[in-house]
């Protein structure tokens, strides 16, 4: 059995920890942070500074890997996620009724919960495991190297101590500084791919009336505007999150952070007003989160690993804009690889990183192309795709033949090209198409000068 040290205590690092742990390999899990989720979810959420976490406060989806990997690996993890007020969303709910189920329809499935609560639940599960020991309040400093060609990471650095391990996990984050550590040990440096997104979101939390409304109704969760767009996840315990995102340049986005503003704002589109129109009571003040990139870290060059008994996970190897929600889930992908192949990979890590390329590398590009153009559209104010682009979108939501294919690709279960490459998708938004003939791309959000007007002189 291996003995592996993590550094960090983030959703990858604890899903990383359970799952070896469960199969018996002894694990030291390193976590600054000295507090543990759980005790107080509301408290844990609203009033734990976390600014070396800061998507932990901005809204997720939780998307099928996430339930898929619980559900096989740690169903008890996956109960008490549900216990502690998330919810299951199909896609196919929104027709009411389901069409007749297809292989893999099960998976289409979104857990609607704050990212705290499935901290809680994992570390919560990692504490009734007695092979793994948590060390909160303990900063990994450096790491221990051998040499050689390449050199072997044998252990990791804290405080006055040197804690031996026959594979180190970096899982601590997007600001890893695991890469500097290599480069300063004379290590060939990790391939880094990094593409700023261009965008800023912003997000307010509420909490729906225990004598109110609980449900707009049959209203998308998205909107948008040329140059914004709006959006609302709703979530455990009757929380929810409105969110706007614009291009990090618009003039108008420092304005955004009044509350006021802010809701005025939310409420021209017609995704978040919806649920506006609910009177939730606001949580939270409104959260700017801007400096998003995508970046991509590698461990291995063109030669071969860098470093031997060393890989990366989570945010540390694949950070994309948090729109798409897929954090969690490449966290959690990663970490069912690494349990179930530590040994081969404390021996040689090479397949871990052929792993990573081609099963999470694919969807990195697919966001950077996709931020591309989205940068490009909120910053001129574009016009929406071409019509029948646009009409993938807006058939969606009436076929479920089509809604199929998006709901696959959100989820990350079929690349966009082979899910909505079909010929049976192409019949359907043909026909689509021909029984809408007058559909033109439109926006359903305000104009600039709607929202311009909100936005005090």
């Amino acid at each position: 059995m291996a003995r592996v040290a993590i550094i960090g205590g983030g959703i990858s690092g604890l899903g990383t920890a359970l799952m070896l742990g469960r199969r018996g390999h002894t694990v030291t899990l390193f976590e600054q942070d000295a507090r543990e989720a759980g005790t107080d979810l509301n408290r844990d959420f609203f009033h734990w500074d976390r600014p070396r976490v800061p998507q932990a406060v901005q809204p997720h989806s939780l998307l099928a890997p996430v339930r898929t990997v619980l559900r096989t690996e740690t169903p008890d993890v996956y109960a008490d996620l549900l216990a502690r007020g998330a919810r299951e969303y199909h896609e196919f709910d929104w027709f009411g009724e389901h069409p007749p189920h297809r292989a893999g329809d099960e998976d289409l499935v979104t857990l609607r919960a704050r990212r705290i609560v499935l901290e809680a639940a994992l570390a919560a599960a990692v504490g009734r495991e007695r092979t793994v020991e948590v060390r909160r309040g303990r900063r990994v400093s450096a790491l221990t190297l051998r040499e050689g060609s390449p050199a072997r990471v044998t252990g990791v650095q804290v405080d006055a101590e040197t804690h031996r391990a026959d594979l180190v996990v970096d899982a601590s984050g997007r600001r890893s500084p695991v890469p500097a550590w290599l480069i300063a040990a004379g290590c060939r440096p990790p391939v880094v791919d990094s593409h700023r997104a261009g965008i800023a979101y912003l997000c307010r939390w509420y909490r729906l009336r225990a004598d109110g409304p609980r449900d707009p109704g049959r209203v998308k969760t998205g909107s948008a505007a040329p140059f914004a767009l709006a959006g609302v996840f709703p979530s455990d315990n009757d929380t929810l999150a409105v969110h706007l995102v614009l291009s990090t340049g618009d003039p108008t986005r420092g304005a955004l952070t009044d509350p006021a503003v802010f809701e005025a704002v939310a409420r021209r589109f017609p995704a978040t007003a919806a649920w506006l129109d609910l009177a939730p009571e606001p949580q939270s003040a409104v959260l700017a989160m801007a400096g998003l990139d995508n970046r991509w870290t590698a461990l291995a060059d063109e030669h071969g690993p860098v470093v031997t008994g060393l890989v990366n996970a989570g945010d540390s190897l694949i950070h994309t804009n948090p729109t798409s929600g897929h954090g969690a889930s490449f966290g959690l992908l990663a970490a069912r690889y690494l349990a179930s192949h530590v040994d081969e990979i404390a021996a040689d890590p090479t397949g871990y990183h052929a792993w990573t390329a081609q099963t999470l590398r694919p969807w990195f590009d697919a966001q950077v192309t996709a931020d591309r153009g989205n940068e490009q559209r909120l910053a001129e104010s574009a016009p929406p795709a071409d019509r029948r682009a646009a009409a993938l979108g807006a058939c969606a939501f009436e076929d479920p033949v089509v809604m199929r294919a998006r709901a696959q690709v959100r989820h990350l279960l079929r690349p966009a090209h082979d899910a909505f490459g079909s010929d049976e998708v192409d019949r359907h938004v043909t026909a689509w198409l021909a029984a809408h003939p007058d559909f033109t791309p439109q926006h359903d959000g305000p104009t600039r000068d709607q929202w311009d007007a909100l936005i005090p002189g």
